[in-house]
């Protein structure tokens, strides 16, 4: 019985020396390196990581310090290229990357060319791009930048054709992409602008019960005296009938009115 239990707390023993955990982080090489805090394991002995490893391949960084720095250097990555990074510890302590972000693309499109056809296609070329970001459409409509769509970015270096299905209003169009990468903060295109030569719309009655109409089709919004959104979408009608007794805000074709719900 004492043999069985020696045993089993030599084996307790060793799962404890052996229990690992791995930090993962995947990305994009964007030229910078990684920097990690690396305390003393709990036990005290020895440091908290004991190996690194870049695409599966074990790094030489001395990783015996209470700092140190992950090299990407020596890899010959270039830039875009996508890494993983894993950082293997002992299970009691955690050691803490600095500068995670550096592996998060930025935005760093380079417009080449942007234009409108008179089909409605926005079509842009891109380059420079060093990382995945969603392009975000934009148009210049009702004295304001609305997002009208999204398109995913191929992430290459070199030139990339993208296109989205807009929908143009009368007169002069402006049209923009932007991104926002890890920063939070949005990078935006300068404006494509495109002369339409479809006809003005208007809108009829302007007191109504059920339904306010358009002449022809149109991205429209409807604010009620408080600045709040109660209708929005494309047609040739608005549907009223479920709201309020008031005076309402219409945003139609490229303009601005009013109407009164009876």
């Amino acid at each position: 019985m004492k043999k069985f239990l020696s045993i089993l707390l030599l084996s307790l023993f060793a799962l404890q020396v052996n229990a690992t955990g791995v930090i993962v982080l995947e990305g994009h090489y964007q030229g910078k390196n990684l920097y990690v805090q690396n305390p003393f394991a709990e036990n005290g002995v020895g440091f908290c990581t004991f190996e690194v490893t870049i695409n599966g391949e074990v790094t030489t960084d001395e990783v015996n310090s209470s700092a140190f720095e992950i090299d990407f250097s020596i890899r010959q990555l270039k830039i875009g290229d996508p890494v993983i990074v894993k950082i293997k510890h002992k299970d009691d302590c955690n050691p803490k990357v600095l500068n995670p972000e550096v592996l998060k693309p930025k935005s760093t499109f380079e417009i080449v060319s942007m234009k409108v056809s008179k089909d409605g296609n926005f079509d842009w070329t891109s380059k420079g791009e060093t990382g995945k970001l969603t392009y975000i459409v934009e148009q210049f409509r009702w004295n304001k930048w609305i997002k009208v769509g999204e398109v995913d970015g191929n992430g290459n270096a070199a030139e990339s054709n993208y296109k989205f299905k807009v929908t143009p209003h009368s007169g002069e169009n402006k049209f923009r992409v932007k991104q926002v990468d890890y920063s939070g903060k949005p990078r935006y295109s300068s404006a494509s602008r495109y002369l339409s030569t479809l006809s003005e719309i208007t809108f009829s009655p302007k007191k109504a019960k059920t339904d306010v109409m358009f002449t022809d089709q149109t991205l429209f919004e409807v604010y009620d005296s408080y600045g709040n959104i109660v209708k929005k979408g494309f047609g040739n009608k608005v549907n009223i009938s479920n709201l309020k007794k008031g005076i309402y805000y219409l945003n139609y074709d490229n303009k601005t009115d009013t109407f009164v719900k009876k």
